[in-house]
């Protein structure tokens, strides 16, 4: 008789899964196409022919400060001039970390041999070669072009030569004098250990992303499930309609409360902004616009400006704006109390860091994420084809906002 070896290769069900029970079910698999971001992968790619928040300008100083965005590494500071930068952590000469530099006028120098890097990346200095480095011109830092407005800093870290424009948004635009821009670098669903310590959510940006475009988990779980999270209007369950608008999707939600009409329109725009109007049902325009921006395909980040009156309460601090149980933020229920009343973070994480998509069941009221799901992809092969995808253009663009409350 031969002897039985132990083998690594996988299981193999034989016959029919049993109806109804969970023996014999194949791992799920996700939409790897549109999740992972990463350089080379067709959605890092679409990513990268956008403009993407990296930093609150008033944080970036000579202080060099470590940024991972679509899953690379780099050194975001600001230069002895004021010019931001933002380079590849390793440096080119010997890969030492950038993060150990120091900042001075003209850029920012390594702490192993001192060589000093402008925020494009050119080589001002090599000290340990003659003349300064007589051959320093043939050395670069890989690096990214930034610039800021509404106070975040953007960065394109695509090529060069399909660079877009860094678009407006018309209400970011036109300020009165007793009105100013609130910016913030924290995850919007405050939960999961997401902090000013450690603003990264550990799941995938798409998910956060087709939450938007998701308009019945506001009444269920914010209002039925959990308790009023937000606010006792949310609880009504609205007539939906979802529909392209320019290079995004969009719903309106209209529901009947206290004998008039709310109407409540929120916006998804390509590749990663989101525009939802005030939590606070402020009515009119809505007044903030976000971007959900991948850390990398398991991991992301939220960056929003708000327009607001000066001397009200900050923003994004206001307990107003989060889920709260009983007077509870996030922060402050025990993990038993998040087992009964979860909210986005328990919703979007427990999916996994990348869902199973291949498990999953769609029905009709997931209209807009199957909507945004194949716009996404759709832009994801014009820019394999070699295209521009929607929402990218060369000359100077400006966004309309629709997203808002209003009540009739």
């Amino acid at each position: 008789m031969k002897e039985e070896r132990a083998t690594s290769q996988p299981i193999r069900f034989v016959g029919k899964r049993q109806q109804g029970g969970g023996y014999g079910k194949p791992p799920g698999q996700s939409d790897e196409f549109l999740t992972l971001v990463e350089p080379g992968t067709p959605c890092g790619e679409f990513m990268r022919r956008y403009w993407h928040p990296v930093g609150v300008s008033s944080k970036v100083t000579t202080d060099p400060k470590r940024v991972r965005i679509l899953g690379e590494n780099l050194i975001l500071f600001r230069d002895g001039q004021g010019k931001p930068g933002l380079l590849h952590e390793n440096c080119a000469h010997r890969g030492t970390s950038l993060y150990y530099g120091k900042v001075e006028d003209q850029g920012i120098r390594c702490c192993y041999h001192g060589w000093l890097f402008a925020v494009d990346g050119a080589c001002v200095e090599q000290p340990c070669e003659p003349g300064g480095g007589q051959h320093r011109d043939k050395c670069r830092q890989p690096w990214y072009p930034v610039e800021e407005r509404y106070g975040l800093v953007f960065a394109y870290m695509g090529p060069l030569d399909s660079m877009p424009s860094l678009p407006t948004y018309d209400v970011l635009e036109g300020l009165g004098p007793d009105e100013e821009l609130q910016q913030e670098d924290q995850s919007f669903y405050i939960g999961g250990g997401v902090s000013q310590e450690n603003p990264v959510a550990p799941y995938s940006w798409l998910q956060n992303f087709e939450n938007v475009m998701d308009p019945f988990h506001v009444v269920i779980l914010h209002s039925r499930f959990s308790g009023v999270q937000f606010r006792d209007q949310m609880a009504a369950m609205p007539t939906v309609e979802w529909e392209l608008c320019d290079h995004g999707v969009m719903y309106r939600s209209v529901r009947q409360t206290g004998g008039a009409q709310f109407t409540r329109i929120t916006q998804t725009l390509l590749p990663n902004v989101r525009i939802v109007p005030s939590i606070e049902l402020a009515p009119g325009q809505g007044r903030e616009v976000a971007w959900l921006v991948p850390v990398d395909s398991h991991h992301h980040r939220s960056f929003g400006v708000a327009r607001v009156p000066k001397n009200e309460e900050p923003l994004y601090s206001r307990r107003s704006r989060m889920a709260v149980f009983e007077g509870k933020t996030w922060s402050e229920m025990t993990e038993d109390e998040h087992r009964r009343f979860p909210g986005d973070y328990e919703a979007q994480s427990t999916q996994g860091s990348i869902p199973a998509h291949s498990d999953e069941h769609l029905a009709g009221s997931d209209k807009g994420l199957v909507m945004l799901r194949r716009l996404l992809a759709r832009q994801i092969r014009v820019v394999q084809e070699g295209g521009d995808p929607e929402g990218t253009s060369r000359e100077q663009s400006r966004v309309s906002v629709k997203a808002g409350n209003f009540f009739e």
